[in-house]
């Protein structure tokens, strides 16, 4: 059977589902989580207008509260994105180390 092939950012997954995208490889200790909480049109797209952006545990023995490591809200995904990639590359090699 294939390996599915998701869309990546920075040689790591993207995986959407309705307003929400997942930034990360669930086999790795964090992930991030972008909610796209308002979004414009522009012509026949929706351009994401206010995103949070989570950095989360997968450890899933922690309570879902405790799984948030940092929180913020940032104007278009973009952005969101950029700040949840650094994030996690900074989270992920601290844990190596």
């Amino acid at each position: 059977m294939a390996k599915e092939k998701f869309l990546e950012y920075k040689g790591k997954p993207l995986v959407r589902s309705g307003n929400t995208v997942y930034y990360g490889d669930m086999n790795d200790p964090y992930v991030v989580c972008l909610n796209i909480k308002d979004a414009d049109e522009l012509k026949d797209i929706k351009l994401a207008k206010s995103v949070t952006v989570q950095l989360l545990s997968t450890d899933e023995s922690l309570p879902p509260l405790q799984r948030i490591i940092k929180k913020s809200e940032k104007a278009g995904l973009f952005t969101a994105l950029d700040l949840g990639a650094t994030w996690l590359e900074r989270q992920l090699k601290k844990d190596s180390q």
